[in-house]
């Protein structure tokens, strides 16, 4: 079967073609549904499958258009990463003892998206408990690349990033503690964005069975994925805004503007070294092709500055912290194990791996310090931010690595330009803009001599998320974007 014209179109583009009646929201609803059917068997992205009351809000959303209403999401196909409540479909995060847990309502995310007219075709793969940079478990087997089926499409929205490049979905929701929107993204050559911390309520994004109430992210958030910049937009527009059971009872938002809408105008930093952990060399030479790009188009492009906070402390005291909050649910057992091992540990063992097991073990006290630690951070960005727009750096250290599913990941390795690192390591480049709550947006960089995706992640200053967002588009607009996986023309 020839594959539809619709498949790869972006959100912004369908939407104008379901206003311009070039297509219906059914069409496209079907379209989706018979590449998941004739492709999924191959991916395993799709864990749940909502087929028949999609095509049902699909007709809905066609007798909408008819009447002329109009809805950000209107008509769209979408998938629903599987951590997500939706009411009715079963919420998992990959547990088996969870595997019958069904919520009666819908996150609050997926109810705005409901409400934007979106239409939710299903649910997307995850690790067990959101924990790996792979889509792996025992309910619902493993996710593969679309570029790649013996490599990881990235976790642990491995399974949306994977929906959005085998055509599946014109959009997709994600959530992000440890890379888990952007990791994905750049496995699969699309497009997603972290928000600020706290900007998208994650109410219902719940771990089961506990109830779905209002809450702070330390850390974690939600945000969209998509296969197009402006799509971006299309879907933080939506699932942005205080929760109206908690802060929304008394605040509003109101996002700035984009601080330019000329690539030539921005100012931006290129980081594409850490440390403690390298990039490989095809990570390095697709960000100096960027760098080179943006200043023959006019971007003001610095490689160094003195304002950029300490990449390896930073790393240190986000290990602290990722673990601190992670291991609170660690199992007794575990925890005693944590902790005779931390006690071992010399006092000169700065290693990232050594900080890990220093957090799991920390007292709220140690935790408070650090707390203090990063408010500090957060200081010296917005210092940078008042000299530059931007800062681009790797989101990973390789394209997407093969599948690796022994159980330790602490004796997981990666290999970088043949030199193997701790696997948990790799957790120092998305930490980069997850330890101080800041935006950063996921932007491919087209394939890689072996065809697998390339990418970087634009660091943006703080609630200034239309910033990053408009110089993907930019970059998008004038370098090209996402790449369609080969293997799935038809």
């Amino acid at each position: 079967m020839a594959r539809s014209e619709w498949s790869f179109r972006s959100a912004v583009e369908l939407s104008a073609a379901l206003s311009a009646k070039k297509v219906s929201a059914v069409e496209l609803t079907q379209d989706a549904i018979g590449r998941i059917e004739r492709h999924d068997g191959k991916i395993n992205a799709i864990c749940v499958r909502d087929f028949d009351r999609a095509l049902g809000v699909a007709r809905e959303a066609d007798a909408a258009l008819a009447r002329g209403e109009r809805k950000p999401l209107l008509g769209l196909p979408v998938m629903i990463k599987e951590s997500f409540n939706v009411a009715g479909l079963p919420t998992t995060w990959g547990f088996v003892p969870q595997k019958d847990f069904r919520p009666a309502e819908d996150a609050l995310a997926v109810a705005r998206i409901k409400e934007a007219g979106g239409v939710i075709l299903g649910k997307t793969n995850v690790p067990v408990g959101l924990s790996d940079w792979q889509s792996y478990n025992d309910i619902y087997g493993t996710t593969n690349n679309p570029y790649d089926l013996g490599r990881t499409p990235g976790g642990s929205s491995g399974g949306s990033s994977a929906a959005l490049a085998a055509g599946y979905c014109a959009l997709a929701t994600g959530s992000d503690i440890g890379g888990s929107l952007r990791v994905p993204a750049f496995h699969c050559g699309i497009f997603a964005h972290k928000p600020t911390i706290n900007l998208c309520p994650a109410r219902g994004e719940t771990p089961p069975p506990f109830p779905a109430l209002p809450r702070e992210g330390d850390l974690a958030v939600i945000g969209p994925m998509a296969r197009s910049a402006a799509d971006l937009s299309l879907l933080l527009d939506v699932m942005a805004g205080p929760d109206p059971l908690d802060a929304g009872v008394a605040y509003k938002l109101d996002l700035p503007a984009a601080r330019h809408q000329s690539l030539r105008d921005f100012r931006v930093l290129v980081i594409d070294s850490h440390p403690l952990l390298p990039t490989d060399r095809d990570v390095r030479g697709a960000i100096d092709r960027l760098a080179t790009d943006l200043a023959k188009a006019g971007v003001t492009v610095a490689r160094e500055s003195a304002l950029l906070p300490d990449f390896a402390e930073t790393s240190r005291l986000y290990m602290r912290m990722l673990l601190g909050f992670l291991g609170a649910f660690f199992l007794p057992e575990e925890l005693a194990d944590s902790r005779a091992r931390a006690s071992q540990l010399s006092p000169e063992d700065r290693s990232l791996g050594a900080e890990r097991l220093r957090g799991t073990i920390a007292s709220h006290r140690a935790w408070v310090l650090d707390a203090g630690s990063r408010a500090g951070l957060r200081a010296q960005w917005r210092a940078l931010f008042n000299s530059f727009d931007a800062v681009i750096c790797p989101i990973m250290p390789t394209p997407a690595f093969p599948h690796d599913h022994l159980p330790e990941q602490d004796l997981r390795r990666i290999s970088i330009d043949g030199t193997d690192y701790p696997y948990s390591d790799q957790l120092a480049w998305p930490g980069i803009a997850t330890l101080p709550g800041l935006p950063a947006t996921a932007v491919p960089l087209g394939l890689s001599k072996d065809g697998l995706p390339l990418g970087v992640q634009i660091v943006g200053p703080w609630l200034e998320d239309r910033t990053p967002v408009k110089l993907a588009e930019l970059i998008e607009r004038e370098f090209g974007g996402f790449v369609p996986p080969k293997m799935f023309d038809d």
